[in-house]
């Protein structure tokens, strides 16, 4: 059993209004490659919000009474601060150099998703506004374009409670259900799982992430190819919801 990752080497510097679909059909083209049966295309935030025109001007922005108090605790730039609030719920914690937030489509992360890296300066991207139908668009466009069953995953670097580094996580998906419910199997020994789900779509995110990188790779697409359940885990209605924990099981914030 195998999995293999291709990372689309072919994808330009992306600004606003440009087709996300059509750069990622190009690229396919340019590298020789075609899209098969069960393929996961996974796709870094970034690309998403450049294309829809999703970026704030930081420069322009006047930081409230609150961002200015919550920015000595955090030591970070009042403007930036007065932006991850804008992109919040609530504020869950705050440290030295973050702030763990709610964001608006209810993503527990540091700084509600902004990031200044892979911007032009001066420039910071929020999370996409609606991140499921963006990937529900660009996997209906290249499943007609190539003709097979493929899913779509948006992807963002986020750190995790109780351990250090930030790795791929899913904020999007369309075409296959983000967890894996395997309750009622049995393991090795016969035993049967009462409580077992696995989030198969950060765990590709985090896959992809190896190939994408953080910094200069330039890599912001990958196919994720032998996935042996996806047949599985279809589902042309999927979106990421059922991986956000409700709040009254997240013992993180109690």
């Amino acid at each position: 059993m195998s999995i293999e990752l291709i990372g689309l080497t072919e994808i330009p510097l992306v600004n606003q209004n440009d087709d996300i679909c059509e750069i990622i059909k190009n690229a396919l083209i340019k590298q020789d490659l075609s899209l098969k049966h069960g393929d996961v295309i996974l796709i870094a935030e970034t690309l998403i919000s450049k294309a829809e025109g999703n970026f704030i001007n930081i420069d322009e922005i006047i930081p409230s009474d609150e961002a200015i108090e919550v920015a000595k605790k955090c030591m970070k730039d009042p403007k930036l601060v007065e932006i991850i609030l804008q992109q919040s719920n609530e504020i869950v914690e705050v440290g030295p150099y973050f702030i763990v937030t709610e964001t608006k489509h209810g993503f527990v992360c540091a700084n509600s998703g902004i990031d200044e890296s892979n911007a032009a300066d001066g420039l910071a991207t929020p999370i996409p506004v609606n991140p499921d139908k963006s990937a529900f668009e660009i996997r209906e466009f290249l499943e007609n374009e190539f003709g097979e069953e493929i899913a779509v995953i948006i992807t963002d670097t986020q750190g995790r409670a109780f351990r250090v580094g930030a790795i791929g996580t899913a904020i999007a998906c369309s075409g296959i259900d983000p967890l894996w419910v395997r309750v009622g199997e049995k393991d090795l020994y016969g035993r049967e799982l009462e409580t077992t789900e696995i989030a198969t779509a950060d765990e590709m995110a985090a896959a992809a992430s190896l190939i994408m990188g953080q910094t200069d790779e330039g890599i912001p697409v990958v196919i994720i190819r032998g996935f042996s359940n996806f047949d599985g885990l279809r589902n042309k209605n999927s979106d990421i919801k059922s991986l956000l924990r409700p709040k009254e099981f997240d013992v993180f914030r109690k």
